[in-house]
Formats: C-alpha cells, sequence, structure tokens
C-alpha cells in the first residue's frame, strides 16, 4: 500500500504520483459500483512546484451532482500523502467514446463479479475500529449511529464483535431475528435487522446478540467468526441505508481483514484513550486499515478527561494520545469524548447519550456525527451515470480494452 510504502521508499515526486494513483483507485463510484481509476475518470495526476498535487477527473456528464463529492473525496485520500501540500482537482466531460468504455467497463465488472453484499452501493459504511477492547469503541458507534439517525438518515448498525457482542444491550434491543423470501428470489431468505426508529430517522441493527443468549460464550475459531460477518453482509436486508455503522472487534484479525475485502470503500475511525499504550496498539489498527486500501477518516479519543462539577478537568487517563495518534497516521481528531457517568448509565439502559445527554460527552457526540456527515456526506444517487447507460444499452458488453 501507497501509505505504508512512504516510510521505506522516500517522497520522490514519482513515488507521490504512484501513491496517489493508488489512493485514488479506493474512490468507488457509486453507481457504477467500481474504482474511478479502473473506469477511466481520472485523467492524469500531476505533481506541481509548491507540493501541489493536480488530479483531473473526467465526469460523464459536467453537471453531474456527484461532482463536488468525487471531488472532495479525491482531496480527502491524496491530501495527507507525503509530499502534498495542496490539492488541485479540475473536472472535465468525457468524450462519448469515453463514456461508451466507461459503461462497457461497468457491465464488463458485473457480469464477472456480482454485488457481494446486500449494502447498497450507495451507502457509506463507516468502520468503528481500536487495536484493543475496552477503549469504548462499541459505545462510540452506537452513539455515532444514534446521532446520525437523530438527524433524519437511515443507519444500519453491524455488531461485527461476534464473540463480544454488545450492541444490542447498549441500544436496548432484544429478540430473534427473523427471516423472509426475497422478493426479487423467491428461492433464497433474507434476514431482517431489528429497527429502531430515532428522530427522524432509523436504525437496522443486526448482531449475533439476536441469536445467541447474551451470557453464551461464542466459541469459534477466527474463520467461522469471519463467515458469519459475511451472512450478516450478503444476506440483511439492509434496505436503502444511508450509512453503514459496522462495530468491529478489537485487533487485526480475520474479521478485519474479511470486512476489509467485502467493503473496500469503507471510512475507518480508529478510537483510542489518551494513555500512550491505548494509542500505541491503536496505530495497528490504522496500520491494517492501510495495508487493506481503506481511507482512514480520522481519530476518535474516548474518555478524554473528566470535568467535575466544579469545572476542574481531571485527566484520569492520561493526556494526548489521540491527538499523537492522529500526528502519527496522518488524520485528523474527529472528536474528543469526555468521560462522562451519562454514557455508562445510557449504555446500561439503552438509551445513547448522544439522544438525551445535554452535558459535554452527548454534545461531543454529536459533533462527531456532525463531523462525519461533513467529511463524508450521505451520497444522492444522482441519475446521469444511470442516464447514459441506458442511452448505450445497445452496445455490446464487450470486455474492456483499458
Amino acid at each position: 500500500m501507497a501509505d505504508m510504502e512512504q516510510s521505506t521508499a522516500g517522497a520522490t515526486p514519482q513515488r507521490i504520483v504512484e501513491w496517489a494513483w493508488d489512493a485514488l483507485r479506493t474512490i468507488v463510484e457509486p453507481e457504477l459500483g467500481d474504482n474511478i481509476v479502473d473506469l477511466g475518470m481520472v485523467q492524469s495526476v500531476q505533481l506541481r512546484a509548491g507540493g501541489e498535487l493536480h488530479v483531473v477527473i473526467a465526469l460523464t456528464t459536467a453537471a453531474c451532482p456527484l461532482r463536488g463529492q468525487i471531488r472532495s473525496e479525491v482531496r480527502s485520500r491524496t491530501g495527507s500523502l507525503e509530499g502534498v501540500l495542496r490539492v488541485e482537482v479540475e473536472t472535465t466531460e468525457m468524450s462519448a467514446q469515453a463514456k461508451a468504455e466507461l459503461m462497457a467497463r461497468a457491465r464488463w465488472k458485473a457480469s464477472q463479479s456480482p454485488r457481494p453484499t446486500m449494502v447498497p452501493a450507495r451507502t457509506r459504511v463507516l468502520f468503528v475500529s481500536s487495536g484493543k477492547g475496552g477503549v469504548g469503541k462499541s459505545s462510540v458507534a452506537v452513539n455515532l449511529a444514534s446521532a446520525l439517525a437523530a438527524t433524519g438518515h437511515r443507519v444500519g448498525v453491524l455488531d461485527a464483535d461476534i464473540g463480544g457482542f454488545s450492541v444490542p444491550r447498549l441500544l436496548g434491543v432484544s429478540g430473534q431475528l427473523e427471516a423472509v423470501r426475497d422478493p426479487d428470489d423467491p428461492s433464497r431468505t433474507l434476514i431482517q435487522p431489528h429497527v429502531k426508529d430515532i428522530g427522524r430517522g432509523q436504525l437496522r441493527i443486526v448482531s449475533m446478540g439476536f441469536l445467541a443468549g447474551e451470557d453464551d460464550a461464542i466459541m469459534w475459531r477466527g474463520d467461522k467468526h469471519n463467515r458469519a460477518v459475511q451472512h450478516f453482509l450478503e444476506e440483511v436486508d439492509w434496505d436503502d441505508i444511508d450509512y453503514l455503522v459496522v462495530d468491529t472487534p478489537p485487533g487485526t484479525g480475520d474479521v478485519q481483514l474479511g470486512l476489509a475485502r467485502m467493503l473496500p470503500s469503507a471510512q475507518v475511525l480508529i478510537v483510542t484513550t489518551p494513555a500512550l499504550a491505548a494509542q500505541r496498539v491503536a496505530a495497528r489498527a490504522a496500520g491494517l486499515a492501510r495495508k487493506s486500501y481503506l481511507h482512514i477518516l480520522g481519530v476518535v479519543e474516548n474518555m478524554s478527561g473528566f470535568v467535575c462539577e466544579h469545572g476542574t478537568r481531571h485527566e484520569l487517563f492520561g493526556h494526548g494520545g489521540g491527538t499523537q495518534l492522529a500526528h502519527d497516521i496522518g488524520a485528523p481528531v474527529l472528536a474528543e469524548i469526555p468521560l462522562q457517568a451519562s454514557v455508562s448509565a445510557g449504555n446500561d439502559s439503552g438509551e445513547p447519550a448522544a439522544l438525551e445527554d445535554a452535558g459535554l460527552a452527548g454534545q461531543a457526540f454529536r459533533r462527531l456525527a456532525e463531523r462525519v456527515e461533513e467529511l463524508c456526506p450521505p451520497v444522492q444517487m444522482a441519475g446521469c451515470s444511470a442516464r447514459i447507460a441506458e442511452a448505450l444499452s445497445s452496445l455490446p458488453a464487450a470486455a474492456p480494452t483499458h
């Protein structure tokens, strides 16, 4: 992976451009389901004087509503590369021949690799990750999902910690999962998530906790854990969700690798505490993300400090771990969540602090959701690519030549 090679290869202009091409391959055009490099949308990448990276993107139409989103992702994914001080994105319109080749490529890819999951192409996938347990990763995941839903989004919550599931209790949801016939394919059934309406939005929740008792020990090997998560992605009726928040298990094992392969366009939030030991371990989760070509959206420092009733702040778990981790991995600090009793109380009652808490922790969770919306806005299916596909439907579905 380019980001990992920087420390050994040296940031020469040629290497920086190569890293930029690698980073651009992680950006998926949501309507066509392929990355913008293989689709031929990246016309050129140049490193200019003063560390300016100039990227030319050809869109299917100059007025494509996805233009702003693609420009933002190009800046986000290349701007943190070593040697890049700023990113200039120029957009142009594809020629008729280029459009035909793009659609031929999209049709060919679809015929060779059917979409492997039930997660819609437009859904923003957020991995909430950590290198170790005990840092409050699940609490951050459910509070983020709840805050996003409260603003009107439809949010899927996947508890991918098969052996250490906690999402059902944190969200106050119980009961067995049910399966119904797939209306599009009567030969198979689809698992129905538990649904919880929050504000103007909705959560759709899947967890091993709905299939096993809360006190049951799941004694499976890693490959079986990974297969369970695969079932949750392939056989769950996620419906048309804006975000999928995945509470990943701690560490860097089979499940994390499987998720990276199945959801390659995911964005990663790294959760740590201020303690130096937690920050060092969390860096391993960031390393796995980069080696898997995933984009790191930012760092969340949990339990960042306790503010007593007199307004005095106490650094109970150290200071600066989140800031140091963000500096080390070249990502922003998205939020610092203070240590507050209301968070633990909300977790026990199934009412996340992001919804009810008027204190510092609730405010921090809501600001985290706002930051995620800013950096990773929900995709509105624009239809420009779909219209081109319809216009070119008479073309033979030949394999791409590029």
